[in-house]
């Protein structure tokens, strides 16, 4: 009889704990860039934000959306992916508007210049936007054509969850080139580290594809390493170099 009450208090609360962590899933990605983007609203500058994590997930997550169409996985990973990308967007359109009103140089540069020198550093949001339709299409166009296939598609979700897995390495390769972090979120660091050990966590607990797993891993891996940068050029900072480019003009990647 007792056991029989408390399986019926069990098993609610198992569906809430489920329900909680698949709403982690979905939401709890974008949580680190909250404390960036308010940095950058604040102090109107946006160079110790690298864009290129925009990039990254974005790329990581229209490959996730495309792969889900060849090998279904759990709905709440497909609707991170779906939030991510939106949430990408706007940082970019900040990060945009930020540099474009800083910048002495007026020249405009568009996606359809076709510079390969200039790529990713547009003077419009709608530049940005143009490069990732651009790209969702011939990845789709693509994936539609090689659906059938067992090795694209599972080649498809490594190549996404990779991409994702190098989501700090952009900010890792800029800290190293200015051997300073200021102007990142410690914040958001901190909340990627959580963040992807969760996720990797969940990723082995709910059985996910093997690729998700292993670039999890990765992923803590390269948070722990910018965390180490943190750390370092806090306790250790570089003396400026004589003719030093001033901080305002050191563009993000």
């Amino acid at each position: 009889m007792e056991a029989e009450g408390l399986g019926w208090l069990l098993v609610p609360l198992h569906q809430l704990v489920s329900w909680v962590a698949a709403g982690a899933m979905v939401f709890g990605g974008v949580v680190p860039y909250i404390p960036q983007y308010r940095d950058i609203r604040r102090t109107q500058n946006a160079d110790g934000f690298s864009t290129h994590v925009c990039l990254v997930l974005l790329v990581a997550n229209i490959l996730r959306i495309l792969f889900w169409f060849g090998r279904h996985f759990e709905s709440p990973l497909l609707w991170q992916s779906i939030v991510m990308i939106l949430t990408m967007l706007l940082m970019l359109k900040l990060c945009t508007e930020v540099r474009v009103a800083n910048e002495l140089n007026i020249k405009r540069r568009s996606f359809a210049d076709f510079d390969p020198h200039h790529f990713w550093h547009w003077s419009s949001f709608a530049d940005y936007v143009q490069c990732v339709l651009a790209f969702t299409g011939v990845a789709g166009y693509v994936t539609y054509l090689s659906i059938d296939s067992t090795l694209f598609v599972e080649t498809l979700g490594f190549l996404a969850v990779l991409t994702e897995a190098m989501l700090g390495v952009p900010q890792l390769y800029r800290n190293y080139c200015h051997q300073s972090t200021e102007g990142m979120s410690l914040k958001m660091v901190l909340m990627w580290t959580s963040g992807d050990t969760f996720k990797t966590a969940y990723f082995l607990l709910n059985g996910a594809p093997l690729q998700f797993s292993i670039c999890g891993l990765l992923q803590v891996m390269v948070d722990l390493a910018i965390l180490g940068q943190a750390y370092a050029f806090a306790h250790h900072p570089q003396k400026p170099a004589p003719h030093a480019v001033h901080p305002a003009s050191a563009k993000a990647l």
